[in-house]
């Protein structure tokens, strides 16, 4: 993997010169492949990891998985098209398994947002065939971020599994 972009995954806010610093190149290098990975869609824009757990009336997140009849000339392209957009998706991914073939993350305010979402939205889309829904009890790592604040907490958690 390419350590520039690793090195951005882990943290949007490095600058150039660090980056550069880091890497063992000039800062114009580290520019120059920035922008070129840009300009081919690699990297896509910048984005904060927030810990929603921790915020006060946050709403809910769901992870839909929806059984979809591909179409012949696109496959699941146009159906996954449509779910990314809604304003409440955050994710759509299409998945190697035998029950589902797109999964959806989703944001609500309630857990009857998303379910209204879902049964008057999602599965009644042309190629829909069935849904699962599972809601997100807890955050233990996003984005490659642990949430655990400290130790101390992480073993408080490992003791209630």
């Amino acid at each position: 993997m390419d350590k520039l972009l690793k090195l951005l995954s882990s943290n949007a806010d490095f600058t150039t010169t660090q980056l550069a610093a880091m890497l063992g190149e000039t800062e114009e290098a580290v520019a120059s492949r920035m922008a070129a990975y840009k300009e081919q869609g690699i990297i896509l824009g910048k984005q904060m990891v927030i810990n929603w757990d921790k915020v006060p009336e946050s709403g809910v997140t769901a992870i839909i998985e929806l059984k979809v009849t591909p179409k012949p000339e696109t496959g699941f392209d146009d159906i996954a098209k449509i779910v990314l957009s809604y304003d409440n998706v955050e994710n759509v991914y299409l998945a190697a398994s035998s029950r589902y073939d797109l999964i959806a993350t989703v944001k609500g305010g309630t857990i009857q947002e998303i379910a209204e979402f879902v049964s008057k939205r999602l599965s009644t889309l042309d190629n829909v065939i069935g849904t699962a829904t599972n809601f997100v009890l807890t955050n233990y790592k996003i984005g490659g971020i642990p949430t655990f604040s400290d130790e101390e907490e992480q073993e408080q958690r490992s003791m209630i599994l």
